[in-house]
């Protein structure tokens, strides 16, 4: 399995199967899991509670990356990572018809967290070290779309596959997610059999001479990382500018599938798939690529910076008003909902850029950038957990109605961080 590869390889040929297998699992555990829990009749309390910690896995990448470069290859720990993520998910499909299978669905969904990271750590290595600057440059936007086909696979076609095997075929709940996520499976196990042949090993640049000198290391970055100037200013813009989101992110989609007795719209595992699952993604993709082009254009400064977090956090309100109109009795098109969750998929993925940019324009660089870079973003994730944990609690105990409104107020401390972030270092003026 970690025979070389070809020294040339043409990119097309690993870099698009690549990222797709990167953001196949990590859909699967952030996403669809949350689905599948509310579809086997979870609260959204337990669903939030028991998932929303997972996440943690990909913010500790930097923690053990430098170890990886010290055994095999980098193309080993992928084809590993993908194999062992098919088998895991097989479990979980065996595990379904058990009476504590959400505990045993939950343990192994941390394991599949942190073999996805694991991969994720890889996959970028190879693409690192296998790709000149120039082609690294040129596939930069491969990477996000093929990542964003795996969530779409994920959270449309394994979605849509298990609505369909019970509405369609008349399957009960486990068995239709178990042949759901059997198919998860075997896309993975095909691509770590296409990627045993076709994906580059990957260099390795300095290999550690030990464990002492990767610590020694990485607590010299940890400590420069601090001393930058205003880094507790940056740092808390970082943790406030994603907190009205992280308490949507998993709780809206569990909001559109609630049934409408429990204030919920009341989408069916297909119609899900097909709106917050197939149109989400496409929308998010186009407006990640409006706002990249947007501050192109304008440049990061104070200005841009609190009107991307505007559109952040204003279209939040779409919500609002889904539930307010939602409940028993109550209705709505398909087409003003997907309207309206389009809407809020656009804001988050258009905001979102001027976040990135923000860390790597103005936190990261240094002596240690792509750390730095890495102690960034693994940080703004982390902020992620706990609003993610307390939203599904919160939506239980004040319902949707009031749930929402809580979410716009939480707006509030992203948009005071986003105009009052420090600037310590001086951006060229765009164009």
């Amino acid at each position: 399995m970690s025979s070389p590869a070809p020294a040339v390889r043409n990119p097309w040929s690993w870099v698009p199967s690549s990222y797709l297998s990167e953001g196949i699992p990590f859909a699967m555990v952030i996403w669809v899991a949350g689905t599948m829990f509310k579809d086997l009749g979870h609260t959204d309390s337990q669903i939030t509670l028991a998932t929303a910690s997972i996440g943690i896995a990909w913010s500790l990448k930097p923690l053990w990356a430098a170890f990886l470069d010290m055994y095999k290859t980098k193309k080993f720990f992928v084809l590993a990572m993908e194999l062992l993520i098919a088998l895991l998910l097989c479990g979980i499909a065996v595990c379904l018809p058990l009476p504590n299978y959400f505990q045993i669905t939950i343990a192994v969904l941390w394991v599949i967290a942190f073999s996805s990271a694991t991969q994720d750590i890889c996959v970028d290595g190879i693409y690192i070290t296998s790709l000149s600057e120039k082609l690294q440059a040129a596939f930069i936007g491969v990477q996000g779309v093929f990542w964003n086909v795996g969530r779409l696979f994920g959270t449309a076609l394994i979605v849509w596959t298990a609505g369909s095997l019970k509405e369609d075929h008349g399957m009960s709940a486990t068995a239709a997610w178990g042949w759901a996520l059997g198919l998860s499976a075997a896309t993975l196990i095909g691509l770590a059999v296409y990627h045993s042949f076709i994906l580059p090993t990957g260099s390795i640049v300095e290999r550690p001479k030990s464990i002492g000198e990767i610590a020694t290391t990485f607590g010299d970055s940890f400590v420069d990382f601090f001393r930058k100037e205003k880094i507790w200013g940056m740092l808390l813009f970082v943790l406030l500018y994603r907190c009205s989101e992280g308490l949507l992110l998993v709780e809206g989609p569990l909001f559109l599938q609630a049934t409408p007795d429990a204030g919920g719209i009341g989408l069916s595992l297909k119609e899900k798939g097909i709106i917050d699952g197939t149109i989400s993604t496409f929308v998010s993709l186009g407006a990640g690529l409006l706002g990249g082009a947007f501050m192109s254009k304008y440049s990061l400064k104070r200005n841009t910076l609190f009107f991307m977090a505007l559109c952040l956090n204003l279209p939040h309100i779409t919500f609002v008003i889904l539930s307010q109109l939602a409940g028993p009795g109550h209705t709505l098109s398909l087409w003003t909902i997907g309207t309206l969750v389009t809407i809020e998929k656009f804001g988050y993925s258009f905001g979102m850029v001027a976040n990135m940019l923000y860390m790597m324009q103005q936190i990261s660089p240094g002596k240690y950038q792509m750390t730095h870079y890495a102690f960034a973003n693994s940080l703004m994730n982390l902020m992620l957990v706990p609003t993610q944990m307390i939203s599904g609690p919160l939506a239980d105990h004040f319902g949707y109605k009031s749930y929402f409104i809580i979410v716009m107020f939480a707006a509030i401390p992203s948009l005071l961080g986003a105009w009052f972030a420090p600037f310590p270092r001086k951006i060229e003026p765009a164009g």
